[in-house]
């Protein structure tokens, strides 16, 4: 069912809010990744507030779906989005990498209700998934109870580069895991340079169908165009399918756009304030 102009209205509020939490937990804690966590801003909103199967008052509900982080030093994007979706108080985001904080930079499991898996090490993110899914499966086989539960799994195009990563696309592919939907941030930087220039990804899309995945390409930063690939992903009944979200680094921050030197660098308190307005202009041209 396609969104109404409120509904889209009100998803592209919560991802201005989530992308001004994010710039002022990144300039409290004077360390963090920006870049990612801006971008990524509209696929949370899209999960959180309108995709996932889940209850921010009940987080161990057994019948949630699963979102499991892979790049897990985009770690701010993630609370800000727990923390507007009601698992704990936005305020707490002013704590990230704190000492003593439950917001580290990078999730831990154990310390916040809404985690699924404890990330950091990239490319372990889609094994970590597919195992879930696969789960899943062997739960309704012995059962024989049908359940509706999806195992998302977010990950960076950079990460392409681990070899686990291709380790798990086999896994999945070869189980026909339908129940298991992948994402990634095509942004096209990492902390080195552009990922073409690092270590070329592409075809991307060639590469996961050959591993007998179904491809979505689309605008990650369209949030009823992703939205609409995520229910066609989930009506594939054969395969596990990958969405290849195409991403602006830095979106919602023109300066920074299509940056790497934004990868793992947070604003100063003066850019944080610039940055602020500029997201914040976008919300009054709106």
């Amino acid at each position: 069912m396609a969104l109404s102009e409120a509904e889209i209205q009100t998803l592209e509020q919560h991802a201005r809010d989530i992308r001004e939490t994010i710039i002022r937990s990144l300039v409290n804690a004077g360390s963090g990744h920006t870049a990612g966590p801006l971008d990524m801003a509209d696929i949370f909103t899209a999960f959180y507030f309108h995709i996932l199967n889940h209850d921010p008052k009940k987080p161990d509900w057994e019948e949630r779906d699963r979102l499991i982080l892979s790049n897990g030093h985009i770690a701010p994007v993630l609370y800000a989005t727990l923390a507007h979706a009601g698992y704990f108080l936005v305020e707490e985001c002013l704590t990230l990498r704190k000492f003593g904080s439950r917001l580290q930079g990078h999730p831990e499991r154990l310390r916040l209700p809404g985690l699924e898996t404890t990330s950091g090490p990239l490319g372990e993110g889609l094994s970590q998934a597919a195992g879930q899914a696969y789960a899943f499966r062997m739960d309704e086989m012995m059962s024989g109870r049908t359940t509706s539960r999806h195992v998302y799994c977010l990950m960076s195009d950079g990460e392409q580069e681990e070899g686990n990563t291709w380790e798990a696309a086999m896994f999945a592919g070869k189980n026909k895991l339908h129940n298991l939907i992948a994402v990634m941030d095509r942004n096209n930087i990492q902390i080195d340079g552009n990922t073409e220039d690092v270590m070329p990804l592409e075809p991307l899309a060639d590469k996961y169908r050959a591993f007998n995945w179904h491809v979505i390409e689309v605008n990650g930063n369209d949030i009823p165009a992703f939205i609409a690939a995520v229910e066609e992903a989930k009506a594939i009944a054969e395969k596990p399918t990958i969405i290849i979200a195409h991403t602006i680094a830095g979106k919602g921050v023109p300066e920074i756009e299509g940056d790497y030197r934004w990868h793992g660098k947070p604003p100063t308190k003066e850019e944080g304030e610039r940055f602020l307005r500029e997201i914040q202009n976008v919300e009054n041209r709106m």
